[in-house]
């Protein structure tokens, strides 16, 4: 009660009569012109945030835009002593990394009780795909292509978070993604900027809820949209490096999941390491002000990365971390992550006349309008129940989702011979260096996860199948040069019906900083697949992998090959469930698995070029291909997988054909079940451009639905095409559609062959 009585205080006695109306948060919000829905833009919470710093000092303002790391030590998290006295001191608002309920309820405690502003803390974290229960990576989710399931998975991370006394995470990453060299794309959505921006929006609607009241219970968390912006397009594929694209391309490609994620109401955006246009994104008002406040209207806060702002220096656009400092300030980045920039020199730069103090304040605002729209001044300790962890840890409801979005996430890639799935009483040799891991399945990125709370594989075919079917050997290390496991291993395939090889890469080789010049399979494993393969038994690869892989070779041994991805705490279930049947593979990939690393980066909606490949033709050889390489198609392309049943596709039909596009245009395509068992179809419409003032892409994906079918059983799926997804940026930069001729696909994959066209008129 002292703690309430304290905060009304402050409240009130700032400005009593702009308090009048009361200090709950109301329904009412701001919608901007182009139907962002602003969860910040409350009057009433403007009036709150004014009444508060009124009384803040400039060193309190300054520390709300700071945000310290937490350690670890073996008896738990700790921080160093200047920074609990910075918060003691009101000179420190925010921490990272600290995770342990008993230990965050307190430090809430020393902020909302012993400062002298009383303003609650901010706990931050990087819960990516689940907080204790894992889900599959994000990439691996994206094949799912289930928007409803991508949601539910955050709303579970989130209970979870809050159990853990978290109240933001630094998620969803939304970078477009189209270099498997780079280790982050386990992080993200994959290459196409329509299902990204979509998958965006579903996750900060499972991390914050739908509304406004939704993000102030105690049920949901503060999310942060990153890496702002196109983090996802280094040169090389390596890490942290320059990002050089056009204006066009960044608009067109790599900005719309930020703006799906804004729309939705996200809280706050982590701005990105890399630079854009010679301009690192720490330091970009054209980002930070021009597109995200101005263009856009956000209006909640932007965090910095890891010492983010100190890197303004090796970049060479600041002399020293106090000029970092003012650059970043000016550019608009509310919060320094670890940097220490902002607590050293931000009130030098103020008092020197370097950064005006109005930016201060509308920095420090935007902190502290979060901060009331998360409801932390009316409930400081709503993420801090202690009795939470129990109630919400590894619960039934949410490993069930944990399986079942595994499931879901695997991608059927290759099934020959009918080698799956595998019937009921055959004996399988479990074989490779992942067969029994656990801590791999997890990936990167895995919250609090415990090893010893993940279903291995070797675990989940025993319980499916039988223990006295399922011989295990190991056969090699991941990437050791040791063959001392081939002999047995043989002997085991030797034995067996069929072989289940358990391969790919170590979850520590996806993530940040883990970037590869080769995505092959380590050489080790392939001499394991070579000498398996020897048996004649058939051979099914499962994949455990963060990116795509070169696996022309593979794709030649193995009759049957799983991409598994890493599907998270109850992988092994789901991989039981798949290869038995008693999960119908549905998978659709969202990244394009390259021939081999020459094609790198590569994507479906490439343009057409001056002197295009045109598969089927022939020899070839003035055109835009490789020399030693007879084709310029993918292995896999974006969009496809495999199923245990089988779909046709028919009766595509366009209406209007012709159309002023005051109107949509309706697509209907009927997609039937032709095989013997139950399935779930993604069923995907693409459209492409004919002719325009600029070059177009050869196709786009504008829609998708899942669809489940009996064995026979038809269904007509329906598909709108509006102005905005006929929309480009035209030579001007000005958006909009142009009239000419487009033509449309349907199909179970981005190369579908079922076309119509439609003609937009002047």
């Amino acid at each position: 009660m002292k703690l309430m009585t304290n905060l009304k205080n402050i409240l009130f006695t700032a400005c009593a009569a702009l308090l009048t109306q009361g200090c709950h948060m109301t329904a009412d919000r701001g919608i901007s012109t182009d139907g962002a829905r602003h969860f910040f833009a409350d009057r009433q919470i403007d009036r709150r945030v004014d009444s508060v710093m009124r009384l803040m000092t400039l060193d309190e303002k300054i520390g709300q835009l700071v945000l310290y790391s937490s350690h670890f030590t073996t008896t738990g998290p700790t921080l160093p002593k200047n920074v609990e006295e910075a918060i003691r001191n009101g000179t420190c608002g925010n921490i990272f990394n600290a995770h342990v309920p008993e230990y965050n309820r307190e430090l809430q405690r020393v902020a909302v009780e012993e400062t002298r502003m009383h303003i609650p803390l901010l706990f931050g974290y990087d819960v990516i795909h689940g907080m204790k229960t894992i889900f599959p990576i994000n990439l691996g989710m994206s094949c799912s292509w289930d928007l409803q399931g991508i949601e539910n998975s955050a709303r579970v991370a989130a209970r979870e978070a809050i159990a853990s006394g978290l109240n933001w995470t630094f998620s969803p990453m939304v970078d477009i993604t189209r270099d498997p060299r780079w280790g982050r794309v386990s992080e993200g959505s994959g290459e196409d900027t329509y299902l990204g921006s979509l998958i965006a929006i579903a996750m900060v609607q499972g991390y914050q809820g739908t509304t406004p009241e939704a993000l102030a219970s105690d049920t949901t968390i503060l999310a942060c949209v990153k890496h702002f912006a196109a983090y996802g397009a280094p040169e090389a594929g390596r890490d942290y490096n320059t990002v050089d694209l056009t204006d066009r391309t960044l608009r067109e490609t790599y900005l719309p999941p930020y703006k799906a994620a804004v729309d939705a109401g996200v809280g706050t955006v982590m701005a990105a390491f890399n630079d854009i246009d010679a301009v690192p994104a720490h330091a970009s008002q054209y980002l930070m002000q021009q597109i995200l406040r101005k263009e856009w209207g956000f209006n909640g806060f932007v965090v910095s990365d890891f010492t983010g702002i100190n890197e303004l220096v090796p970049h060479g656009v600041a002399a020293d971390s106090s000029l970092a400092g003012q650059l970043a300030i000016e550019a608009g980045i509310n919060m320094d992550l670890q940097g220490d920039v902002y607590h050293r020199f931000l009130k030098w730069l103020v008092e020197t006349g370097m950064v005006p103090q109005k930016q201060v304040d509308i920095m420090c605002a935007e902190v502290l309008r979060v901060k009331f729209a998360l409801g932390l001044f009316d409930d400081p300790y709503k993420y801090h129940d202690l009795q939470a962890a129990e109630k919400e840890f590894y619960k039934p409801a949410n490993l069930a989702a944990a399986r079942d979005m595994a499931c879901k996430s695997m991608v059927l890639l290759k099934n020959d011979k009918e080698a799956l799935p595998i019937a009921a009483g055959k004996k399988i040799a479990l074989i490779g260096p992942f067969a029994d891991a656990r801590l791999d399945l997890l990936g990167s990125w895995y919250g609090q996860g415990q090893a010893d709370k993940v279903v291995s594989i070797l675990t989940g075919l025993k319980e499916r199948f039988g223990a006295d079917k399922v011989i295990y050997t190991k056969g090699s290390e991941p990437d050791k040069d040791d063959r001392s496991g081939f002999a047995a291993a043989l002997n085991a395939a030797r034995s067996a019906d069929k072989v289940v090889m358990a391969v790919g890469h170590p979850g520590f080789w996806s993530g940040e900083a883990t970037s590869l010049t080769s995505i092959r399979i380590p050489a080790i494993q392939q001499e394991l697949i070579r000498e398996v393969a020897q048996s004649g038994k058939p051979l099914i690869l499962v994949l455990l992998n963060g990116r795509p892989l070169d696996l022309s070779w593979e794709s030649t041994v193995a009759d049957a090959i799983v991409e598994a991805w890493y599907p998270g705490t109850e992988g092994g279930h789901a991989v039981a469930d798949v290869l038995s049947g008693d999960f119908n593979p549905c998978g659709k990939l969202t990244m394009t698995f390259p021939r081999n690393l020459g094609q790198v980066p590569i994507h479906y909606d490439a343009k057409n070029t001056g002197r295009p490949y045109t598969p089927g033709q022939g020899e070839q050889h003035y055109v835009s291909r490789y020399l030693n390489e007879p084709t310029a198609t993918p292995l896999y392309p974006f969009g496809y997988g495999l199923s245990y049943t089988t779909f046709e596709y028919s009766d595509l039909k366009v209406a209007p054909e012709k159309t002023d596009m005051k109107q949509p245009v309706a697509v209907t395509v009927t997609v039937k079940n032709t095989g013997k068992v139950r399935g779930t179809e993604v069923v995907q419409l693409y459209v492409r451009d004919l002719v325009a003032s600029v070059t177009r892409p050869t196709r786009q994906l504008k829609g998708f639905e899942r669809v489940t079918l009996e064995p026979g059983e038809s269904r007509e799926v329906s598909f709108t095409i509006t102005s905005d997804a006929v929309g480009f940026y035209r030579q001007d930069m000005s958006f909009g559609y142009e009239p000419g001729d487009f033509k449309v696909w349907a199909g179970g994959s981005s190369d579908a062959a079922l076309e119509g066209s439609f003609e937009i008129t002047k």
